[in-house]
């Protein structure tokens, strides 16, 4: 019988935010893989590291922080194998994803190289969206607006035409990609409605009006949140 690969949210860093589900499965995993940079540290890991035991087997997958695909999908790849290697001879394999593993979590790239031959399992995560909502106290969506979800890496046309369009929009992977979205946002008359959240739910929080930020600290692990309609939701 071969093992169950488990995709395994922790939040968007806060450890307190890990679910019970997730850290009752973790500590009886025989093997935990995450994704990590070339060099360093793993978020991931970093969020749940007190759960870890010495006797689990851990697969760094070490991906490039670089635009083009390839490189990241032959890491996947290796991975894939890896992992599947531990599958076939019956260990069950967790595979750690900041946030949520099935909303822009890395975990999809293994889920789907893996989970046509394996059992697989996932366990949801406090999103970076609901994070950052929480933290700085904005409303995401209320009755029946329409929340947009976007990615800033989207070529500057493509995001305008869908924030012209948006109710509510969550832009993430901020990034280098800031001055591209302020662009927009100024040029749509929006810029004033939006809020910024880095690092939610760290430390290293920071929740600032859009004209504030430095485009040059920008971190990828960053927001905007937009209340196109106002704040009425009676």
């Amino acid at each position: 019988m071969s093992g169950t690969l488990y995709g395994l949210g922790v939040g968007p860093g806060d450890p307190e935010l890990v679910t019970l589900r997730a850290v009752r499965i973790l500590r009886r995993l025989p093997v935990v893989a995450y994704p990590a940079p070339l060099e360093g540290a793993s978020f991931a890991r970093s969020v749940v590291a007190s759960q870890l035991s010495p006797a689990q087997t851990e697969i760094a997958i070490r991906v490039p922080m670089t635009r083009s695909l390839a490189p990241a999908q032959a890491v996947y790849d290796r991975a894939a194998i890896e992992i599947g290697g531990h599958l076939k001879a019956g260990r069950d394999v967790g595979v750690l994803c900041q946030g949520d593993p099935f909303l822009y979590g890395s975990f999809i790239q293994l889920f789907d190289r893996l989970a046509p031959e394996f059992p697989t399992k996932v366990v949801p995560g406090v999103s970076s969206l609901t994070a950052c909502a929480a933290a700085a106290g904005v409303p995401l969506v209320a009755r029946d607006e329409i929340l947009t979800v976007l990615p800033a890496t989207l070529p500057e046309a493509a995001l305008e035409k869908r924030l012209k369009l948006a109710q509510a929009a969550a832009v993430l992977k901020l990034g280098r990609h800031l001055p591209k979205v302020r662009r927009i946002l100024k040029r749509l008359g929006l810029a004033d409605r939006t809020t910024y959240v880095e690092h939610a739910s760290l430390e290293s929080q920071r929740i600032l009006p859009l004209e504030t930020v430095d485009s040059a600290s920008v971190p990828y692990f960053s927001m905007i949140l937009l209340r196109a309609g106002g704040r009425e939701v009676r």
